[in-house]
């Protein structure tokens, strides 16, 4: 696992232990991505995607009770999708209905009131390498809970779709 925080990029790589198909799905299908969005503890009760290049997304991700039970929205726009290589989309606070709103607003002033992401998919025979670049950060305390957060998620990826991937595998024998 490589992470850096530099000037305004997070960057992220992450190796699974499943083919490019499965995680390029886990990033698309709503029913994947509410099985790992959301640091540990978190849950995501809620996903909309509108897959393709100018659609919309909101993703929603739930504090556990004993931080409050609290719901937080993310939405954005895909910019640019080449199938099993590249997803390029923004990411912005939003409220439940996916209006992007101001962070200030919101209590989190250094939060970016938008996020230019690129997941980089390489296929590495039944393996995948996922490079996430995180653009538009200040370097401080909430990026660092980005790069946090972030790999957090990816754990619950590696473990909730690797779990699915490994239950496929058993019912092909």
């Amino acid at each position: 696992m490589n992470q850096r925080t530099n000037g305004q990029n997070l960057v992220i790589t992450r190796v699974f232990d499943f083919p490019v198909e499965l995680v390029w799905k886990a990033w698309t299908d709503p029913k994947l991505v509410m099985l790992w969005w959301g640091p540990t503890e978190y849950t995501s009760p809620r996903c909309e995607i509108d897959f393709r290049e100018g659609g919309k997304y909101v993703f929603c991700m739930r504090a556990p009770e004993d931080h409050g039970g609290h719901e937080l929205y993310s939405a954005g726009f895909y910019k640019k999708i080449v199938p099993m290589e590249r997803i390029e989309f923004t990411q912005s606070m939003a409220d439940k209905d996916g209006n992007i709103i101001d962070p200030a607003q919101a209590g989190v002033p250094d939060y970016p009131k938008e996020i230019e992401f690129v997941i980089e998919f390489k296929a590495l025979g039944e393996q995948t390498e996922l490079t996430i670049t995180e653009s538009g950060w200040t370097p401080g305390q909430m990026a660092e809970y980005a790069v946090i957060g972030m790999n957090q998620s990816l754990d619950k990826l590696a473990e909730n779709v690797g779990s699915l991937h490994r239950e496929m595998k058993e019912k092909q024998k």
